[in-house]
């Protein structure tokens, strides 16, 4: 078949696959206001989202995914340059501030039972990468499962010391 311009998509896949990414992102963050995400079906999702269950699976694998996905955006859009080029101890008030700013997002992970998702995406912004050398990949390790910590406690305390005070205690105990 012949292309014309009626049989030519204006979009191009990267740009499909993003539209679809964006859509089923915002109708995930809809639904988990709504209910667990157990009891959201990927046809539900793909139907609020007005996506095809072809696209879901195109650009995920799991439900979860779409979740780690946002927080990794979330996180790495206001962060990820500061991370670069900051010691811990700097960008610790910097990753408390953060989830501060997103608090009504962070909270629904928390009602929703989802605060694990944090670990991998904490892991990235420390730096831990399994090929680099043993004491960087503990050392890196060690701080995202110790940040990953305190967040999952600040949040089931419902979030009542400010960013500012939580970086003091994390400096304190010696883990920033």
């Amino acid at each position: 078949m012949e292309r014309t311009q009626q049989t030519v998509s204006p979009m191009s896949n990267a740009g499909r696959n993003t539209y679809v990414r964006e859509h089923l992102s915002s109708a995930m963050l809809e639904l988990l206001a709504e209910k667990p995400l157990g009891e959201i079906s990927v046809s539900e999702l793909c139907g609020r989202a007005g996506v095809g269950r072809t696209s879901f699976y195109r650009n995920f694998e799991t439900k979860e995914e779409i979740v780690k996905g946002h927080i990794h955006r979330l996180l790495f859009t206001e962060l990820a340059t500061a991370a670069e080029h900051q010691p811990l101890d700097r960008l610790i008030p910097l990753v408390f501030s953060h989830f501060r700013a997103h608090e009504g997002f962070y909270r629904l992970l928390g009602e929703r039972g989802l605060v694990y998702l944090l670990k991998e995406v904490l892991l990235t912004l420390c730096g831990y990468a399994p090929a680099q050398p043993k004491l960087a990949a503990y050392a890196s390790a060690f701080a995202a499962y110790s940040l990953y910590g305190w967040i999952e406690v600040w949040f089931q305390r419902g979030m009542r010391e400010s960013p500012e005070e939580l970086a003091e205690l994390f400096r304190g105990q010696g883990a920033g």
